[in-house]
C-alpha cells in the first residue's frame, strides 16, 4: 500500500500490506485495489485485494490469539483500549487529512467524527469496562457469568469508516474478543492506519487483525468461512441480507446496520427557523453520506412553502471545493457511481415533482461533486421519499397535524434514527415515543458527549445496537451456573 506523506509524518505503513497476527504481511501474487481521492480523480494509494487463504490467515490468527485475551482482566482491556485512545489523539491530524483525502469529507468534519468521537468511544467503553458486572446471582442463587463470545468479524462501511471499526472493534475487545476488520475497498487507508495504532498501543498479536479487498472477494471469503463467532456488518440491506442469511445458516450471531430513511418532523409550535437550517445541516453531513441522516424533513402543511424556502437559502449557502480547506462546508460524494446514483434519484425527482436546487456541480471539473438538493411537491410513493439516496437530497413534505405526521414519519421499511421539533418539551417527548425509530433526537440535540446511548434500528435497518453497554453485551455470552458455591 501507498499512502500520503501526511499520513507518513506520524505513521509508518509498508506498502500493499495488511496486519495479521501483529505483523504486516504483503501477499504475493494478488490483485490491487487504487485508492482514489473523491475530491480530485487521483490514485492516492492502493491495497491488496486478499484471496481466501490471506482472509483465513487472519481468523486463524484472532482465533489463536483468543485464549489469552479472554483471560486477561477487564482492567487489562481497558487500559489498552485507553493506550489506543491516546495513539488516536497523538496521531489525530494525520488521521483527520488522511480521512478528508480518502473520504471527500471537509477537514472539520473528519476531525469531529473521525478522531474526537471514535477518541470518546474508546475511553467511555474502557469505562464501562471496568464498572461493568461480569458476574453475579439471580433470584435462584445461581451464578450469571458474562463470558466474551469469541472470534469477531467486523465488516465496516466507506462513510465513516473510522468511527465504524471504532464502534465495533471498543466493545468487542472490551467484552474480550478478538476481531478481524474488513474495511470497505474505498476507504481502506484508514482502516490500515488503525491497525498501526492498534500496534502502537501496544494491543497483544493477533488480538486485531485488518485485511483488505472487495466486498466480493475478500469479505465473501470471509463470511463464507465460517470461522467466527459473532458477525457485525454495517452497509447496504441487501448486502445485510445475505449476510444474515449466512450467519443464520451456521447459527451465527449477527448485528446488522443496514440504513435508514430518516424523518424530522416538526410540529406547529417548532421554531420554523431553527428547525428547518438544523435539519438542513443534519441532513448535509458528509455529503448525504450518513445513514441516520435526517432525509425526509415532514412540516405543517400549511408552512411547507416557507420551510422549502428557508432550506434552500441553507443549502445554497453551502461552499463544495477541495476537504482540506479550511473554507470548505460540503465535499464531494464518495465515488462516481455514487455520484451518479444520486443525479439518478435527482432525475426522477423533477419527472414526479420539483427540485427546488440542487444537481451536478458542473463548475467543478474534476471531482464527485454534487450541489446539495431541496425537492418537494412529490407523492409519499415516489422512490426520492422512499428510498436511501445516500447523498445531499432532503424532502420536504407536508402533514395535516400529529397524527398525520406520526403516520408519515412510520411509512418506511426503516426505523434507525429520527428527529422531532416542538415548542413544548412535553409534547415533542410524547411524539418521539410514538416513531418507530431505534434513536430519536428531540430539539435538535446530537449525540451527546458521552457516547453511550444505544445506537441501531427497528424494522429494516437492522439488528442489534452499538455504543455503551447494549453494544458490549453484543459480544458476550451468558452463562448459568447452578449451584455455584458462594466464592471468597
Amino acid at each position: 500500500m501507498t499512502i500520503t506523506s501526511a499520513a507518513r509524518a506520524a505513521i509508518d505503513l509498508p506498502a500493499d500490506a495488511v496486519y495479521i497476527g501483529g505483523e504486516w504481511i504483503v501477499p504475493d501474487d494478488e490483485p490491487r485495489l487504487d485508492v482514489i481521492n473523491p475530491a480530485t480523480e487521483e490514485r492516492i494509494g492502493s491495497v491488496t485485494d486478499c484471496s481466501a487463504e490471506t482472509a483465513a490467515k487472519a481468523t486463524a490468527a484472532a482465533r489463536r490469539a483468543f485464549d489469552d485475551w479472554s483471560r486477561t482482566s477487564a482492567g487489562q482491556r481497558a487500559a489498552h483500549l485507553d493506550a489506543l485512545a491516546d495513539a488516536f489523539e497523538q496521531h489525530g491530524d494525520q488521521l483527520a487529512a488522511l480521512a478528508a483525502r480518502e473520504i471527500g469529507m471537509p477537514l472539520r468534519e473528519a476531525r469531529a467524527v473521525q478522531v474526537d468521537l471514535p477518541t470518546r468511544v474508546l475511553r467511555s467503553t474502557a469505562d464501562l469496562a471496568r464498572a461493568y458486572r461480569w458476574d453475579g446471582r439471580d433470584a435462584s442463587g445461581s451464578s450469571i457469568v458474562r463470558e466474551p463470545s469469541g472470534v469477531v468479524l467486523a465488516i465496516t462501511p466507506w462513510n465513516f469508516p473510522v468511527h465504524q471499526i471504532v464502534a465495533k472493534l471498543a466493545p468487542a475487545l472490551a467484552a474480550g474478543c478478538t476481531v478481524v476488520v474488513k474495511p470497505a475497498e474505498l476507504t481502506p487507508l484508514n482502516a490500515l492506519f488503525v491497525a498501526a495504532l492498534c500496534g502502537e498501543a501496544g494491543i497483544p498479536a493477533g488480538v486485531v487483525n485488518i485485511v483488505t479487498g472487495r466486498g466480493a472477494t475478500t469479505g465473501e471469503a470471509l463470511v463464507q468461512s465460517g470461522d467466527y463467532d459473532v458477525v457485525s456488518f454495517t452497509g447496504s440491506l441487501t448486502i445485510g441480507r445475505h449476510i444474515g442469511a449466512v450467519a443464520g445458516g451456521r447459527i451465527v450471531r449477527a448485528t446488522l446496520e443496514l440504513g435508514g430513511k430518516s424523518p424530522a418532523v416538526l410540529l406547529d409550535d417548532a421554531d420554523l427557523d431553527t428547525a428547518v437550517r438544523t435539519t438542513v445541516k443534519n441532513c448535509f453531513v458528509n455529503a448525504g453520506q450518513k445513514c441516520n441522516a435526517p432525509t425526509r424533513l415532514i412540516v405543517p402543511e400549511e408552512l411547507r412553502a416557507v420551510a422549502v424556502n428557508i432550506a434552500a437559502a441553507a443549502a445554497d449557502a453551502y461552499v463544495l471545493g477541495d476537504p482540506l480547506d479550511e473554507a470548505t462546508t460540503m465535499g464531494p460524494l464518495a465515488s462516481h457511481a455514487q455520484r451518479d446514483k444520486v443525479l439518478g434519484y435527482l432525475d426522477g425527482a423533477r419527472r414526479d415533482g420539483r427540485v427546488v436546487t440542487g444537481g451536478l456541480a458542473d463548475e467543478h471539473e474534476r471531482g464527485y461533486f454534487v450541489r446539495p438538493a431541496i425537492v418537494t411537491d412529490l407523492p409519499e410513493t415516489a422512490p426520492v421519499v422512499r428510498e436511501e439516496i445516500f447523498g445531499p437530497v432532503l424532502v420536504v413534505l407536508g402533514h395535516r397535524g400529529e397524527d398525520d405526521a406520526v403516520r408519515i414519519a412510520n411509512d418506511t421499511e426503516y426505523g434507525l434514527s429520527a428527529e422531532v421539533w416542538s415548542g413544548d418539551p412535553a409534547r415533542a417527548a410524547a411524539l418521539a415515543r410514538r416513531v418507530r425509530a431505534g434513536q430519536v433526537r428531540v430539539n435538535g440535540v446530537r449525540t451527546p458527549s458521552l457516547p453511550v446511548s444505544p445506537f441501531g434500528g427497528y424494522k429494516m435497518s437492522g439488528l442489534g445496537r452499538e455504543m455503551g453497554a447494549f453494544a458490549l453485551e453484543e459480544y458476550l455470552e451468558v452463562k448459568a451456573i447452578l449451584g455455584d458455591p458462594e466464592l471468597t
